[in-house]
Formats: C-alpha cells, sequence, structure tokens
C-alpha cells in the first residue's frame, strides 16, 4: 500500500480523498492555484505546492508540473479525482511513465473510452444495444444536418469529449441546426480542446441511470449497482439516487452485467461509471458513454453498499484484489444526494460569486452526510466550478431518505451567495419526484411550481426581522431598548421600520411600553417579546416560542426561521435615495465572463426575447437577451473580450 499520495484536484473531492486517505494512515500532498492558496484542501493536506495562477490552464492542468511535484515530494501515487486530469490519457501515460501510480484506469482504457464516438463503436461490436445516430469522423456541418435530418428531430448533439453536461445541445426542428451545432462546438472547444461531436436520436422520456463498476488488475471486476441521476437541468445532474426508483430486479441485473462486460472489454481497472439512457415507456436500455473516474454522485453508492470506494481505488491501484465479490455485494436502503450550488434559480440558474459570510450545513450523522471543500469566509470564484457541497441522505426506505432530505435542506444556512437549496426542496417535495416517477424532463416540465415567483416575507418573519433590527441596535447603544429612539405614543416607545424585498417594501409598527413589544404589521397586531444573543434570535409572538438566526451585513437581513430563508434590505431611514442609476436600457453583465459571438448589430431592431450576445462563465455559455422590443445602440464589447460583473454590454433602448 501506498504511504504518501499526490491528489492532482481542488475542493470538494481532494478534501473527500484526503479524510479516506487519512483514515487508512496514508499521508497527502496538494496542489493549488493562487485562488486556492487558503482553501479548506490545502489546510487538510499533509504537504502543499503551489501550481500557478487560478485560471485551469495555468494550474490544475499543468501536467509535467504536477509530475514534477509528486516526483519531488516522495509521493508514490497521484489520485486526479473527477474534472481536470482526470479522463486525460497522456497524464495517466505519463504517470506510468514516471514510475508514478494513477489512481486510475490504464490510458488504454481511457482512450477507448474517451471519445464517445469510439466508445459507441466498440460497444456496437460488443452487442450493447445503442441510440439511433451518427458517430462519424466526418464533421461537415451539412453532413451532420443531413444525418440529423435522417435521424429524425428531435436529435441530441454531443461533443465527443465531453461531460458533464457541457457541449451538449437539443435540436427540435432542422432550421434550428446549424446554429446549435455551432454553439455546441464552440463550448466543445472552450471545455475540452476538441469540437468533434456526435448526433443521435432524443428520447422524449428518458431516465438517466447509470451503473458503477470496479475491476482489479487480476481479472476481477463488479458492479455496485445503479445510480439514477436523471434529475438535470441543462443536462446537469441536480439530484441522484441509489437505487433507482422501480427498477426492475432483472432489469439491474442485465445493466449490470453489461457494464461489467464494457469494463472488460477495454481492460478496465479502478472505478468507473457506465451510464445507460431508458425509455420510460419502453423500459428498454442503450449504452451512452463511460466515465473513466470516479463520479461526483459517488457517496449514494457507498451509503447503500457500506463501502468506501475511494479505499477501493487506493486498494486496486496498489495491486490488490477487489476488497468483495459480485455476491458479497448487496443493496441497503436508500440514499439521495443534493447537490449546493452557488447559482441564482430566479436568475436562469446564473453561476453567484462571493464570500461565504454565514455558512452552517446540517448536523452530520449515520443518516446525513456533507461533503464540501469550503468553510465560512471563504470565496466563491469564477474560476471553477460553484458547488458549494453535496448533501447525501440515507434511510431504510426512500420515503425516509426524502424526508430526511428536506429536513437537511431546511436547516443548512448559506449568506453572501446565493444558492439553489430552496429550488432542490421543491423537487424534493415534487409528486412526481416524490412517487418516484422521474426522467431528465422533469424540472422543465414542472418549471412554473419548481420556480415560481420570490414570495414576499410573511407576517412572521417581518415580525423576527423588526426584533432583530431593535435589538441589534439596543446592543450597539448598551441599553435594552436605546434603539428605539423617535417620537412616544402616551409613553410608549415607538418606531417604524421598512425592509425592501425586491421591488416590494414592507413597514413594521414597533412599540414598546417596558413590559414587551406590540407590532403591527399591515393591520395584523402582534404581541411579542424577543432576545438576541450573536445571530441567534429567540422570540415569542402572541404565545408562539420561534427560535431563528438572524444574519447581518451591510444593509441586508438575511432570516432563517422554521426551515425558510428570507433575504431583505433594511431601509435606513436617514440614507438619501440614490439618484441616476442606469435603467433597463444599459444591459450588464451578471457574472464574470468573456463575450463569445454578438448576435445583432448597433442600430438593429430587435423584438423582446431576442439574442443580443453569449457570454461564456464557467466554460458555459450564457445568452444575453432583449429585454423587450427596441433598438441596440450600441456594444461596450467586442467577441473574445472579458467583462466583470456588473460591466455595462448594450446600450439597448427600449421602443
Amino acid at each position: 500500500m501506498f504511504t504518501k499520495i499526490l491528489i492532482a484536484n481542488r475542493g470538494e473531492i481532494a478534501c473527500r480523498v484526503i479524510k479516506t486517505a487519512r483514515a487508512m494512515g496514508i499521508r497527502t500532498v496538494a496542489v493549488y492555484s493562487d485562488a486556492d492558496a487558503g482553501a479548506r484542501f490545502v489546510k487538510l493536506a499533509d504537504e502543499a505546492y503551489r501550481l500557478g495562477p487560478a485560471p485551469a490552464a495555468e494550474s490544475y492542468l499543468k501536467a509535467d508540473l504536477i509530475l514534477d511535484i509528486a516526483r519531488s515530494s516522495g509521493a508514490q501515487a497521484v489520485h486526479p479525482g473527477y474534472g481536470f486530469l482526470s479522463e486525460n490519457e497522456d497524464f495517466a501515460a505519463a504517470c506510468e511513465a514516471a514510475g508514478i501510480a494513477f489512481i486510475g484506469p490504464p490510458a488504454s482504457a481511457i482512450a477507448a473510452m474517451g471519445s464517445k464516438s469510439a466508445a459507441k463503436a466498440l460497444m456496437e461490436r460488443a452487442n450493447v444495444p445503442l441510440v439511433p445516430g451518427y458517430h462519424g469522423d466526418n464533421q461537415d456541418e451539412q453532413l451532420l444536418k443531413t444525418q440529423a435530418d435522417a435521424i429524425g428531430y428531435p436529435v441530441l448533439i454531443k461533443a465527443s469529449a465531453g461531460g458533464g453536461g457541457k457541449g451538449m445541445r437539443i435540436v427540435e426542428r432542422g432550421d434550428d441546426f446549424l446554429a446549435a451545432l455551432a454553439s455546441c462546438q464552440r463550448e466543445a472547444r472552450a471545455s475540452f480542446g476538441d469540437d468533434k461531436v456526435l448526433v443521435e436520436k432524443y428520447l422524449t422520456r428518458p431516465r438517466h441511470v447509470e451503473i458503477q463498476v470496479f475491476a482489479d488488475s487480476l481479472g476481477g471486476c463488479v458492479y455496485l449497482f445503479e445510480r439514477d441521476c436523471s434529475v438535470q437541468r441543462r443536462h446537469q445532474k441536480v439530484l441522484e439516487e441509489a437505487p433507482a426508483p422501480h427498477l426492475p430486479a432483472e432489469t439491474r441485473q442485465a445493466m449490470g452485467e453489461a457494464a461489467v462486460a464494457a469494463a472488460r472489454a477495454v481492460g478496465y481497472v479502478g472505478a468507473g461509471t457506465v451510464e445507460f439512457i431508458m425509455d420510460v415507456d419502453s423500459g428498454k436500455f442503450y449504452f451512452m458513454e463511460m466515465n473513466t473516474r470516479l463520479q461526483v454522485e459517488h457517496p449514494v453508492t457507498e451509503m447503500i453498499t457500506g463501502q468506501d470506494l475511494v479505499a477501493w481505488q487506493l486498494k486496486v491501484a496498489s495491486g490488490q484484489p477487489l476488497p468483495l465479490q459480485q455476491h458479497e455485494l448487496a443493496i441497503h436502503g436508500h440514499s439521495i444526494e443534493a447537490r449546493i450550488y452557488a447559482e441564482d434559480p430566479d436568475k436562469g440558474f446564473l453561476p453567484a460569486t462571493g464570500t461565504l459570510l454565514h455558512l452552517v450545513p446540517p448536523v452530520e450523522n449515520a443518516h446525513v452526510r456533507v461533503d464540501t471543500g469550503v468553510l465560512q469566509g471563504d470565496t466563491i470564484s469564477p474560476f471553477y466550478d460553484p458547488m458549494i457541497a453535496k448533501l447525501i441522505v440515507w434511510g431504510e426506505t426512500r420515503e425516509a431518505a426524502l424526508q430526511q432530505l428536506d429536513a437537511a435542506l431546511a436547516a443548512y444556512q448559506v449568506v453572501g451567495v446565493t444558492t439553489n437549496i430552496r429550488f432542490l426542496r421543491r423537487i424534493a417535495a415534487n409528486p412526481a419526484f416524490a412517487s418516484g416517477d422521474v426522467d431528465t424532463g422533469l424540472i422543465a416540465r414542472y418549471h412554473d411550481s419548481l420556480l415560481p415567483a420570490p414570495a414576499a416575507p410573511g407576517s412572521e418573519q417581518l415580525a423576527l426581522l423588526a426584533l432583530g433590527e431593535v435589538l441589534a441596535g439596543a446592543g450597539h447603544d448598551n441599553h435594552a431598548f436605546g434603539a428605539l429612539q423617535g417620537w412616544r405614543l402616551n409613553g410608549a416607545q415607538q418606531r417604524r421600520i421598512g425592509f425592501a424585498h425586491g421591488e416590494q417594501r414592507c413597514e413594521v409598527l414597533l412599540q414598546h411600553d417596558g413590559k414587551g413589544f406590540v407590532l403591527d404589521i399591515g393591520g395584523e397586531t402582534f404581541h411579542a417579546s424577543a432576545s438576541l444573543l450573536g445571530s441567534r434570535l429567540a422570540a415569542n409572538l402572541g404565545g408562539k416560542q420561534l427560535q431563528a438566526t438572524l444574519v447581518r451585513h451591510g444593509l441586508q437581513r438575511v432570516l432563517f426561521a422554521d426551515g425558510e430563508r428570507i433575504a431583505v434590505d433594511y431601509i435606513d431611514p436617514y440614507a438619501y435615495e440614490e439618484a441616476g442609476v442606469h435603467g433597463e436600457t444599459h444591459l450588464k453583465a451578471p457574472m464574470p465572463g468573456r463575450v463569445v459571438a454578438l448576435l445583432a448589430e448597433s442600430g438593429q431592431t430587435v423584438a423582446k426575447g431576442e439574442p443580443l450576445l453569449i457570454l461564456e462563465a464557467m466554460k458555459m455559455e450564457h445568452t444575453i437577451a432583449a429585454p423587450a422590443d427596441g433598438k441596440v445602440l450600441a456594444f461596450y464589447f467586442a467577441a473574445g473580450e472579458q467583462v466583470n460583473d456588473g460591466d455595462e454590454l448594450v446600450d439597448f433602448e427600449a421602443d
């Protein structure tokens, strides 16, 4: 067994590998970019070495430098994690040539499965069922369109070297094919350095079911059952679970055996995932691709099997046989993973950046697990994936796991960046998902109920916010009710406290007579008492005891109470209204990124919703559209130029 390994990755997966390595008595070496110098994984590792500036091309993708550090540090093996170099056959081969074990499959297996087209050709020879499609080398755009026309719409364009939902487009009509192809190829080049694509028939109600396989160098190979990853947005997984709901035992076995056959066909060693697409109506399944690495969602497999897959990786890479044989593996209970992202569902899931001012995850126990690479005070930067954590829950049944999931999501507190936590709770509560009626179109089908208009704060929430405001101010003034400065009514102190929630303004009239508070909120009256200790607020509203957390940052107030989160801005009664701000005629960058293409010209008249430019951020393309009918007066950036968050992109005149 190794005594020291280098982890060629960052964030959550680096922390995950360190945890198991430490439990096995293996020392760890971290490598980091300038943006990650103070990151959690750097602090956890036994040693850490700088790679370079924040961009991945100048740090985590510098294979030669990583190998130099591995040699100089005395690391005997490299764990690539997922992403970055994890499926790079040249890096795997370079490790082998340097006499350093690559904790993953041999370079030949990565090469065989790394190209979706080549992998599908291999599976076709092995009689694994495939979705009808074109997987050829000829990438002429007219040929690709002819193939798409022959397959029949809708079709799916996929980057041959892709993964993680990048470089994928669904095309519903032939007229849209060439534009979608160009966008897909741009994204594929940016993400993978390869714009080759394949075209396949798009199933209208597909499920994404994948099989976890594991093979050793001694000829052993097993499958550790399946994961259902059907709940997706823009082809990116949102919730994953194991086992797949309502999957017949005979189908599970057939898929598992097909996955093992695929692994054996390429001489696979280590952890891998064979992904299948399953037609909900017929129950037939088709090979989609093989990921030659540990998956992001591997914890749900660990929870239902009781096995540590990273420990399996380390043992297999050191030449040991698989810890268990197929007949020794069994499913116990049900597990669900939710990916907590810094993103804004109400703004098209735009990635969010900023400092984690307040971060309190749910308490971990036998039923709840949190895999994360960040701590309170850390920054979510625009350079890497904006995932804050993976929340994994387990229950004896799927119903019990769902209950654990909702409770854990309700307990998760994040301030400083917008997150998708409320969105995840709505998915978990969706009747179709709760019943296990899942397919990849679930989020789109229930879009309106999953993404309703932001709700205004309720009366109880406003009461707690107002009480917190008064008590926080009193603390600063060093006497119990010093914050209630203002005029008196019948000897009682009175104050109006205002909050802004989007465009809506809310007001609370609060009085104190020396015995307690009386609050008037839109004609509703509360008799209350309250205390504030740090950010912990305890209140009694008309006999109802409430516990809450109130985080104050500048004028922002974020309240966590009764499993809900509400964010408002305190209206400072002494502040002047800011004048002269830009209206909607100046379209601004919603995040840092690069302008990929301008889709209109200065002086052009456009309709509401018509795309004006494409912005690339975090390797994903985002379209900036016209907010109304009007005219494009000017673009402030050219294609290829970098922009910062809030930069004006387009001068737009609405009709």
